[in-house]
C-alpha cells in the first residue's frame, strides 16, 4: 500500500470545475457501459458435475459435515475429507494489485433463472425430485437416497463458488444465545421470556459476494489547527472559546482490499421498521480464507438462502465501502489538525475487482410477537462465536428502571446538599 499527501496550507483545495469534470466523465463512462469487464472465471467443482455428491473414497452419497472439524464424513465407510480451499484452487490469494476491470467467478455471474422450484433428475436411478432452491441448494432422492447437487441443474450464478463450513456446533451456539438473552432477561418482554426456546436455533448458510479490489481515492476538505483557547465567565456560567487556522486539505491513497464481504440477498440487505437485519453485520468478519470449493454435502442438515443480487446491483455499495477504507487509510496523516478535518469532496477510481460468490454459516434465532411487528434476531457467527442480537423490551420495566435511577440520583443529591449545609 502506498499513499501520498500534500502538506497543509492555504489555497490547496482542488479547483471545483476539475473535480466536477472528472466525476461527470466517470459517470458518462459508466452510462456507456464502462471499461470492458475482465474474464469470467469458471469455478464449477469438476467432481460434482454429474449432479451427485459422492464420498471420494467409496462413492457413497450418505455424506455429512462434521462441525467440530469442518470435514465431510462418509457415514458408510467413515472416510473424512475436505474440498480444496478456494484460495489455492482458484488462485484468489494473489494478483489483487494487478486486477484490471471486473473479474467475475462463475458462481457470481448474473442469475438468469428466476424459477426457484426446480425438478432434479437423479443420475443414479432416474427418479425426479422437486426442490425449492430458495430454501435449499441440495436434495435427496426419495428412492435411492442419493444426495443431489444443484451444480448441474443451475449453472447460471445461483450456485456459489465456495462455502465456509460450520465450525461451532448447535450446542455451542445455543449456549452463547442463552447467555446473551439471559444477561438481558430482566428488561425483556414477558412474551419473549415465556416463549424463548434455544432449541429453535437454526443453522443457515447466507449468500455473500466476497470482493477483492484495487483502487485509488482522493479526498478534499477543510482542516483546523487550534491557535488559542480561553474561557469567559457570564454570571454563574462560563463559556469556552477557541481560535483556529483553517487549511485546505487534500489526500490521495492507493490501496488494495482483500475479501470485502457484502450481502447477496436483498432481503438481508434491507433494513427497516419490521426487521433487525443489521444484527447480521455485527457478527462479521468471517475467516473467508478458509472457504472451500462448493459441495452441497456441506449443506446437509442446514437451511440456506439463495442469492438474488448481481454484481451490478452491489457495485455502488462496494464503492461506498472502498471510500470508507480509503478514509481510514489517510486518517493517520491528519494528526496536525487537532480540531479535525471535514471532508467536502471525494473521488474513487477502481482499477479492478474480483467477485466470488460464497455461502457463510450463521446460527440464528428469531422472534416476532405478532405478525407485522419487528422481527428480532440473535445471531452467532458459526466460525468465530461472535454473538449479537435484538431483544424486545418491556416498556413498563424500562420506565420503572428509569424512575428508580432518577429517585436514587435525587436522593444522592439531597444527601450531598444536606451534608454541605
Amino acid at each position: 500500500m502506498t499513499q501520498d499527501h500534500v502538506s497543509p496550507g492555504p489555497g490547496q483545495g482542488p479547483p471545483d470545475h476539475t473535480v466536477a469534470d472528472e466525476i461527470a466523465a466517470a459517470r458518462a463512462e459508466a452510462e456507456q457501459g464502462g471499461p470492458p469487464p475482465g474474464p469470467t472465471v469458471e469455478s464449477v467443482n469438476e467432481t460434482l458435475k454429474d449432479g451427485i455428491n459422492r464420498c471420494s473414497a467409496c462413492g457413497s452419497t450418505d455424506v455429512r459435515l462434521r462441525g467440530s472439524t469442518g470435514m465431510l464424513v462418509c457415514l458408510f465407510c467413515r472416510h473424512e475429507w475436505q474440498e480444496e480451499r478456494v484460495e489455492e484452487a482458484l488462485g484468489l490469494g494473489v494478483g489483487i494489485d494487478e486486477l484490471e476491470g471486473t473479474v467475475v467467478l462463475g458462481g457470481a455471474a448474473d442469475i438468469a433463472d428466476e424459477n426457484d422450484v426446480l425438478t432434479f433428475t437423479c443420475e443414479a436411478c432416474g427418479a425426479e425430485v422437486v426442490v425449492d432452491t430458495a430454501h435449499a441448494m441440495n436434495a435427496r432422492c426419495h428412492w435411492c437416497r442419493h444426495t443431489l447437487n444443484v451444480n448441474r441443474q443451475v449453472p447460471n450464478g445461483a450456485v456459489p463458488d465456495a462455502v465456509l463450513p460450520f465450525k461451532l456446533t448447535k450446542d455451542e451456539a445455543v449456549a452463547r444465545i442463552s447467555d446473551f438473552a439471559g444477561k438481558r432477561r430482566f428488561f425483556a418482554h414477558r412474551q419473549f421470556r415465556k416463549e424463548f426456546t434455544p432449541d429453535n436455533v437454526l443453522g443457515v448458510y447466507l449468500p455473500y459476494l466476497v470482493v477483492d479490489a484495487r483502487a485509488e481515492a482522493d479526498y478534499w476538505g477543510k482542516g483546523e489547527v487550534q491557535t488559542r483557547r480561553w474561557t469567559e465567565k457570564h454570571g454563574n456560567s462560563s463559556t469556552t472559546y477557541y481560535a483556529a487556522d483553517v487549511y485546505d486539505v487534500q489526500r490521495s491513497v492507493r490501496f488494495t482490499v482483500d475479501d470485502l464481504t457484502v450481502e447477496g440477498s436483498s432481503e438481508r440487505l434491507t433494513t427497516g421498521p419490521t426487521n433487525t437485519n443489521n444484527i447480521i453485520n455485527t457478527i462479521l468478519p468471517f475467516d473467508t480464507k478458509n472457504a472451500v470449493r462448493w459441495n452441497a454435502s456441506y449443506l446437509v442438515g442446514f437451511t440456506s438462502e439463495k442469492r438474488d443480487l448481481d454484481v451490478d446491483a452491489l457495485a455502488p455499495r462496494v464503492e461506498d465501502q472502498l471510500l470508507s477504507v480509503g478514509r481510514s487509510q489517510v486518517q493517520g496523516t491528519l494528526g496536525t489538525f487537532d480540531r479535525g478535518v471535514r471532508w467536502e469532496q471525494e473521488k474513487l477510481d477502481v482499477g479492478g475487482t474480483r467477485w466470488v460468490s460464497m455461502y457463510l454459516p450463521v446460527w440464528l434465532y428469531s422472534f416476532q410477537r405478532k405478525p407485522g411487528d419487528l422481527v428480532h434476531y440473535i445471531a452467532v457467527n458459526a466460525r468465530t462465536g461472535e454473538t449479537m442480537g435484538s431483544i424486545p423490551v418491556s416498556q413498563p420495566k424500562l420506565l420503572l428502571a428509569a424512575m428508580t435511577v432518577g429517585t436514587v440520583l435525587e436522593g444522592a443529591a439531597l444527601a450531598f446538599l444536606g451534608a454541605s449545609a
